[in-house]
């Protein structure tokens, strides 16, 4: 392949990632215009933000299977195939279960494409040190979407149509499908033999039952028979998945590779700071609204330094992690980070933007910092594996994040149930006792990042074959 094509490729990888990512949040805000026109229920409004959510996170390890199996290329082109016609059913929906539907389906698309993207880069970019400049920039353009997604949907359903917010889709996924038609080479059928059917069951039953418990436990009451019901099935089928997989000749996951210290704590890091960046993204977005009085288009607005700041220090990091290592990289992320929570938490009534962009910038740092775990904990297994590697790491961000948000609310409610004074004064004292909470499980995460990621040596050295130490 010419290498100038790699790098559209990686264009063409990171849109489709970009994609994803953005409808991951972007329909929040226009979920208030989205019911009007529709005359939604509250229950199926939640839905067409939980419909997707709950897919993608179940079949995020089906469809990194699918990837080593079928093949990197193939899955992303039928992930991005699948997105995108199901967005453009979304974005013309007209009715309640049609747009549920869609969003179902995204899901679907998304699980398939988004290991497929990381795992590629790996087969796309061999050298490591051309990979993890290629991560750090796939690393920024996620970062970008999460911040663009609230004011992009803010602003289309404000200025044009709800509809805008999944039609503008179409031609981000055309494009992408001709650019990695061009870019991406013909690649071989996965090294991986045999989907493990029973694995692939047992793995997306147990991710299905414990997002859809997250997401409903709040509604439904945490005690209710339907979520204690889900919490028990997630934990069987999972009891069921390791079983299933250290008895399988061809395991989709080699639970062994859990014993690798590089690869758990690795994963548990990646948790940690979805736990904090989905808390401050949720949160602080409520908070700008309901105590400072922002548009909802101003709220998404405010996320977009942050998120420039986070892109550019994902580019800059890859030579941060050779100078001083990926162990010191991501526990100083993990460290700015967990400072720029606990500042936020700090104010209440009263106070300005610019008070706050201070520390959003500062968060904007450490979540650049923090995108070659992304390249460590996929170099971890071979690259037959990269596939499923990609999914775990997902699967990480998704779940941790989704406990970000329950337990943070949790918290949150809880806290100012037991405060005295006004409503407002209430929520702040709830609020920013959250934050707190949250600044410090995301600072747990620096010794651990000092200690997992210890021996990673510097990316201009010959990693290919290194073996990580066990735990």
């Amino acid at each position: 392949m010419e290498k100038n094509r790699r790098w559209w490729a990686l264009v063409a990888v990171a849109l489709g990632t970009f994609m994803t990512y953005l409808d991951n949040n972007v329909v929040n805000v226009a979920l208030p215009s989205i019911q009007r026109d529709l005359g939604l229920s509250l229950e199926g409004l939640e839905w067409i933000a939980s419909a997707y959510v709950l897919v993608f996170a179940g079949l995020l390890l089906a469809g990194g299977r699918i990837a080593d199996v079928l093949g990197q290329r193939g899955a992303f082109y039928a992930g991005l195939a699948v997105f995108t016609l199901a967005s453009v059913a979304a974005g013309l929906a007209q009715s309640q279960e049609m747009l549920i539907g869609a969003r179902a389906v995204q899901g679907i698309g998304a699980a398939l494409l988004t290991p497929a993207s990381l795992a590629l880069l790996t087969s796309l970019f061999p050298d490591p040190r051309e990979r993890g400049t290629a991560i750090g920039i796939w690393g920024g353009v996620g970062a970008l979407a999460l911040a663009f997604g609230p004011l992009t949907g803010g602003w289309l359903s404000e200025h044009a149509s709800w509809g805008w917010i999944f039609l503008i889709n179409a031609p981000i996924g055309v494009a992408t499908f001709a650019l990695a038609a061009w870019s991406i080479p013909e690649g071989q059928r996965g090294a991986a033999r045999g989907l493990d059917l029973p694995g692939v069951l047992s793995s997306s039953l147990a991710l299905f039952a414990l997002t859809y418990g997250l997401i409903e436990g709040e509604s439904q009451g945490w005690t209710s028979a339907s979520i204690l019901g889900a919490f028990a099935l997630a934990l069987v089928a999972a009891v069921a998945f390791v079983v299933i997989e250290a008895r399988s000749a061809n395991p989709m996951i080699d639970l062994a590779v859990f014993r690798l210290r590089v690869f758990s704590g690795g994963l548990l890091a990646m948790g940690l700071w979805a736990f904090g960046v989905f808390g401050i993204y949720f949160y602080t977005a409520i908070y700008m609204q309901n105590v400072l009085g922002f548009s909802p288009t101003a709220a998404g607005a405010a996320f977009v330094p942050m998120a420039l700041v986070m892109a550019v220090m994902a580019t800059v990091a890859p030579r941060l992690e050779i100078r001083f290592g990926a162990g010191r990289t991501v526990a100083a992320a993990l460290a700015l980070m967990a400072a720029s929570v606990a500042g936020i938490s700090s104010y209440g009534e009263g106070t300005s933007y610019l008070d706050l962009l201070p520390w959003f910038l500062v968060y904007g740092v450490g979540g650049g910092l923090l995108v070659p775990l992304n390249n460590v904990i996929v170099g971890t297994l071979p690259q037959s594996r990269a596939g499923i590697a990609s999914g775990m790491l997902n699967v990480s961000r998704e779940v941790f994040g989704l406990l970000g948000i329950t337990i943070l609310g949790a918290i949150l409610t809880n806290r100012s149930n037991a405060a005295t004074g006004t409503e407002l004064h209430r929520y702040l004292a709830g609020y920013q006792f959250s934050l707190v909470v949250a600044a410090v499980l995301v600072a747990v995460g620096v010794p651990i990042a000092l200690w997992a990621l210890r021996s990673v040596r510097p990316a201009t050295e010959e990693t290919e074959e290194r073996v990580p130490e066990l735990v």
